[in-house]
């Protein structure tokens, strides 16, 4: 279940990302102490992101989605599931896009695929984005821990992500980001079975956290600990 360590394309730089919340925003810090240059966008538009641009500084730009979306080489859809098809098609073809999103049927409305387990929410984001190299990862961690958490690759505490995907070599490309940005990967299979670490599962947040009941508190997550959650899932 390792995900295959591969060094990510020389002219990957730049990280696209359509939702700027606390995922998106996480995801953008730790993108940027890294080295890459980082476009962000929202719902809102460019201008309420200006904060977050001039916290990160001049490797960050404030852009509309679809300018995230052809700016960045590789992409991050981080918004609610209820808005993914908002997510603009012709840009990301041929891009790896790493999807964050987890399904709350309070928020999002009701999907019936999803209720009944016939597709997963990774799923859908790939049904509408046929040309695109769709990745889950992220969407199983507290936005504080995923910031608290980030180690060098010698670190002997260092925590490793679940990811899941159709196309192995998005997945190694993902691999290859998480290792730059602080963290190691556990392949969980295919977009189909990205539900093992989809919410109310073991893998699904807590094994990040010191104490379950108390999730400001963060404790590293190590590849045994995910891979044992992820064999745990049950539906």
């Amino acid at each position: 279940m390792w995900a295959r360590r591969t060094e990510l394309r020389t002219d990957m730089t730049t990280v696209g990302l359509i939702g700027s919340g606390h995922i998106g925003g996480t995801v953008a810090r730790l993108a940027v102490a890294a080295g890459y240059d980082v476009v962000l966008s929202n719902s809102r538009g460019p201008e309420s992101l200006k904060d977050l641009v001039d916290e990160l500084g001049p490797r960050a730009r404030a852009a509309t989605p679809r300018e995230a979306a052809e700016a960045g080489d590789l992409v991050v859809v981080t918004i609610p599931l209820k808005a993914y098809r908002d997510v603009p098609v012709e840009p990301v073809a041929g891009k790896v896009v790493i999807d964050t999103n987890n399904y709350y049927p309070d928020r999002d409305g009701r999907f019936p695929e999803l209720d009944a387990g016939s597709a997963t929410s990774s799923e859908l984001l790939q049904r509408h984005l046929p040309g695109a190299r769709v990745v889950k990862v992220f969407n199983n961690i507290f936005f504080k821990h995923l910031h608290a958490l980030a180690r060098p690759a010698s670190a002997p505490d260092r925590s490793t992500l679940p990811i899941a995907g159709d196309d192995a070599g998005a997945k190694a490309e993902v691999t290859a980001f998480l290792d730059k940005i602080g963290y190691d990967a556990v392949d969980a299979g295919t977009l189909a079975e990205s539900w093992r670490f989809q919410p109310d599962t073991p893998a699904y947040g807590t094994i990040y956290s010191a104490d379950p009941k108390d999730w400001e508190r963060e404790a590293p997550g190590d590849a045994e600990k995910v891979r044992s959650a992820l064999a745990a899932a049950s539906r």
